[in-house]
């Protein structure tokens, strides 16, 4: 049975991946996007693509009118946990009050259910591995901003009955990754930078750790939550088991470059030491398992990256807040 499904951030890199899967299901998917981080290039043929934001309010109304859909998959974000402390009205414009239009429209249009990606931003530091029930203690305006839209649709779900399915992904990478940005996933980054002939640059000495997630293992997960009602209105880590430092991923990715790219070291940012999630719920709900090991997946997202070619890294033009902003951040 096909169903009507909007994705927000369709031409990006997480929600590119959900839209295959449900174009793959025979679904009639539209796509969201204001290309400020996807590319056009990404999205499925099959989909209807409309280029805006989510926070223009009268678009948003409009498309829901227009289409009745009856699930919202929303993944469209500006994920940069480290920039946001810069660019607080920014981030909180994108990632909460575009939420709420989202939130607002299929309250009333009666969706039956709304996926959120949220993030491990929402824990915090400490209380590893992160599991669902901890006590968020978010410690970047990113996080605080996901943690506020799941506050929100625990009490839509209470006082309008919107369904919801929140995933807590972490440290998502593979094929279509935008590599060009200078402020987020790493992993994309060093290869940029590989292809580039540049040094890798690491913030800090490299030993914090985070557990890097193929996106071959996690969006199917995500796509074909809605099916499942024992997941809704439930909260889902979802990634990799294995906690990595940055500095054995840069080893890593530069054996398998077939380089010994040199190593420049930033001064230390503000951000979380070490986060990886615990991954019990999401296996016993949905028979999860992440089955790419951390090698095998760069391998095939550098086959990719290597067809792909580098992309330049474009500054953030509207820092809001100069004080306290990494030097290599600075213009």
């Amino acid at each position: 049975m096909s169903h009507k499904i909007l994705v927000t951030g369709g031409a990006g890199f997480i929600g590119s991946h959900v839209v295959d899967e449900l174009i793959r299901q025979g679904n009639e998917v539209v796509v969201l996007d204001d290309l400020s981080g996807g590319f056009r290039e990404n999205v499925n043929a099959k989909a209807k693509f409309i280029q805006g934001s989510v926070t223009d309010k009268a678009l948003i109304d409009r498309i829901f009118s227009e289409y009745r859909f009856e699930y919202i998959f929303h993944l469209a974000a500006y994920a940069a946990e480290g920039l946001s402390h810069f660019i607080k009205h920014f981030n909180y414009e994108n990632n909460l009050i575009g939420s709420i239009h989202l939130i607002n429209a299929s309250i009333r249009h009666n969706v039956t259910c709304f996926v959120f990606a949220s993030s491990i931003a929402v824990y915090g530091e400490g209380q590893l591995p992160l599991k669902e029930e901890a006590d968020p203690h978010p410690e970047d305006p990113y996080g605080i901003a996901k943690y506020a839209v799941e506050l929100d649709l625990k009490n839509s779900q209470k006082m309008f009955g919107l369904n919801h399915i929140i995933f807590r992904p972490h440290n998502v990478y593979g094929e279509r990754q935008n590599i060009g940005d200078t402020y987020r996933n790493v992993l994309g980054i060093f290869m940029n930078q590989i292809m580039q002939e540049k040094p890798l640059t690491i913030f800090g000495d490299g030993e914090q750790k985070r557990a890097f997630s193929y996106i071959g293992d996690i969006a199917p997960i995500i796509a074909n939550s809605i099916f499942n009602t024992n997941a809704y209105n439930q909260i889902f880590n979802i990634g990799a088991d294995e906690p990595v430092s940055v500095n054995h991923l840069a080893k890593l990715i530069s054996e398998i470059f077939g380089t010994q790219a040199p190593i420049t070291h930033l001064s230390e940012r503000n951000e979380v030491k070490f986060a990886y999630s615990d991954h019990t719920k999401v296996k016993e709900v949905f028979g999860y398992d992440s089955k790419i090991s951390l090698e095998e997946g760069i391998r095939r997202m550098a086959k990719w990256a290597k067809i792909a070619g580098p992309r330049k890294s474009e500054e953030f033009k509207n820092i809001e807040i100069e004080k306290n902003l990494p030097s290599a951040w600075k213009k």
